[in-house]
């Protein structure tokens, strides 16, 4: 307690631990490949992924129906 009855709270000099100085250049290179590579490489997968949807649409789309034959009456009734 302090002389008044009060709690008494250290005060640390954290000023030191919030800056600690400038950053090298590859250190300024790995934090924005460590910021913004995770996104990049989400891009070029979801960009890869969407081209080969579409080659798979396209051949499907040109592609004949297979014909399945009709043994007598086994058509779906809607009534």
């Amino acid at each position: 307690m302090g002389e008044d009855g009060g709690v008494v709270v250290p005060v640390l000099p954290l000023r030191p631990l919030w800056h600690m100085g400038a950053l090298h250049p590859y250190e300024q290179a790995l934090t924005l490949l460590l910021a913004f590579g995770p996104f990049l490489v989400l891009g070029l997968v979801i960009w890869r992924r969407r081209g080969e949807d579409d080659v798979t649409a396209s051949r499907e789309d040109s592609a004949p129906a297979p014909s399945t034959p009709v043994h007598g009456d086994e058509r779906e009734h809607l009534s």
